[in-house]
């Protein structure tokens, strides 16, 4: 396998971007380390007309999958970085075959091998 610094340095720039972006969209729970929770946007008027409202409502929505989007790559993320502390990094979750360095180089927060790519979805989060 190739210097597993390489993926530590990709893995922590994204997370630091992702953590930049998912300021800019909610908050950190600070009971769970793992969630983020949309906040709304910022409100301007006391009492909003119905059109006002309803951007707010559709805003709102698309704060929450937004953050729900890169929450789940920002706990993918810290997975993998865990992985390298404990040397279990680049082992394929499902079968523990090690991961193609062609996959981990697309994705260094890959959690499958491709034998079992169509799987990664129904890991646990």
């Amino acid at each position: 396998m190739t210097d597993i610094t390489l993926y530590k340095d990709a893995l922590e720039k994204e997370l630091a971007q992702l953590v930049t972006d998912l300021q800019g969209l909610g908050i950190h729970n600070p009971n769970v380390p793992s969630d983020w929770i949309a906040t709304p946007g910022e409100v301007t008027d006391a009492e909003p007309d119905e059109n006002v409202a309803a951007d707010r409502s559709e805003d709102w929505q698309e704060r929450r999958g937004t953050v729900a989007t890169l929450e789940a790559r920002y706990n993918n993320i810290n997975r993998a970085l865990l992985k390298i502390e404990n040397n279990t990094y680049g082992m394929c979750e499902i079968c523990g075959d090690p991961i193609e360095e062609d996959r981990l180089e697309a994705n260094p927060a890959a959690r499958t091998n491709k034998a079992h790519i169509n799987d990664e979805a129904s890991l646990p989060k």
